[in-house]
């Protein structure tokens, strides 16, 4: 293979093949990678500006039968310290999310055997009615699984009544890497890779907006990677005329700090910010009809997402006002209202909040900065 001809077929939006996406990260140099990862964003999202979003991480329910050996959030549904949040929770946390400038909760949680699909219609239908103003990005694939094998029911049945009550979007999460060969090892109790394709087409044909996400560093082969980065672009290339389907992509390392995959497999995160910054450039060349590649600043820090804005990037995410599943496996790394747009700046771009459809937002011209401990 010729890495000049196939980064030159990259920035005519060709879709390279797994084995070629492959041959770039094995032997294209960093600087070259990201400078074709940042002529394709500046293609498909051209200037200086770099987006971010103010939203909450509000969990449902700690109680999870997946049991995802990354996962240190969750507990068995018999554990003495299982939750579900109840309503007043749910108001004080959204109070205090809109005086901080938020617009939307990020609502997910563990896979409660008791938790169907009338229990979150209703739930939405209630948060709906109290806060018509706050967006709800919400469950994910394996969530929405979860609840189609506890009610017998269609995901198309599902999605369409989470839609119709309340449900603005959906994230991408729970996708890992969407071979099953990782998920029996990694997550055996969340469905299966194509299951998760499938609810995504489903709910691109709802129009219903999501994103799709990759974890990786743990016990995937580089090959699993890319054969995930083009399941995604599939699914994308599918979407029915008028659909949205994918917003953005999200790469990030395996947090590993006490997870059962450290502690019983012995197995770290030994993602370099080098391979990091790799690994977002090439999710930028393979996935060209995916317009928004965000850096997880969460898992990498503020510096290696910095650099990331160079090289394919074009957001940064949220400040995540709350965050329980990644910062419980060693996350760090925090942000403030300040601080991000601060770091977009530093890196040489101008900050934009924005909504979760991508729609440019004016900060409130009262915003109060968080200062919550989790």
């Amino acid at each position: 293979m010729d890495s000049r001809l196939l980064l030159a077929r990259a920035l005519k939006k060709e879709f390279l093949s797994i084995e070629e996406g492959m041959f770039l990260f094995n032997n294209v140099p960093t600087a070259e990678l990201m400078w074709t990862a940042n002529e394709l964003r500046q293609d498909l999202v051209p200037g200086n500006i770099v987006t971010w979003q103010i939203d909450r991480n509000v969990n449902t329910t700690n109680a999870c039968n997946a049991n995802c050996k990354f996962c240190n959030f969750f507990r068995h549904p018999k554990h003495k310290e299982v939750y579900i949040t109840d309503m007043d929770t749910y108001k004080r946390k959204i109070e205090e999310t809109i005086k901080f400038g938020g617009d939307q909760l990020l609502l997910q949680g563990g896979h409660h055997p008791g938790l169907g699909l009338s229990y979150y219609t209703k739930l939405f239908r209630n948060l709906k009615n109290l806060y018509p103003n706050i967006k709800l990005h919400a469950l994910g694939p394996p969530e929405v699984a979860h609840i189609c094998k506890i009610d017998n029911i269609s995901h198309e049945h599902a999605l369409s009544e989470l839609k119709d009550s309340g449900m603005d979007s959906m994230p991408g999460a729970g996708a890992e890497i969407l071979s099953d060969r990782v998920r029996r090892l990694i997550s055996k109790g969340k469905c299966t890779g194509i299951e998760w394709l499938q609810i995504m087409r489903e709910a691109h044909k709802l129009n219903i907006t999501t994103s799709a996400t990759m974890m990786f560093g743990h016990v995937e082969t580089l090959q699993e990677r890319f054969e995930h980065l083009v399941l995604i672009r599939d699914v994308q290339a599918e979407k029915p005329k008028g659909s949205k389907g994918f917003l953005a992509f999200i790469p990030w390392p395996f947090m590993d700090d006490g997870t059962l995959l450290q502690r019983v497999k012995g197995i770290n995160n030994e993602t370099t910010s080098d391979e990091y910054i790799r690994m977002l450039a090439l999710s930028r060349i393979m996935l060209p009809n995916i317009s928004n590649i965000q850096a997880s600043w969460l898992t990498v820090g503020a510096s290696t997402a910095q650099i990331c804005l160079h090289g394919g990037a074009n957001d940064m995410g949220s400040i995540m006002l709350e965050e329980n599943v990644v910062s419980a496996a060693g996350a760090p790394h925090r942000f403030t209202s300040d601080s991000i747009q601060n770091c977009i700046i530093e890196a040489g771009f101008q900050p934009q909040l924005r909504d979760q459809q991508y729609n440019f937002r004016d900060i409130p011209a009262k915003i109060e900065q968080q200062k919550i401990d989790y």
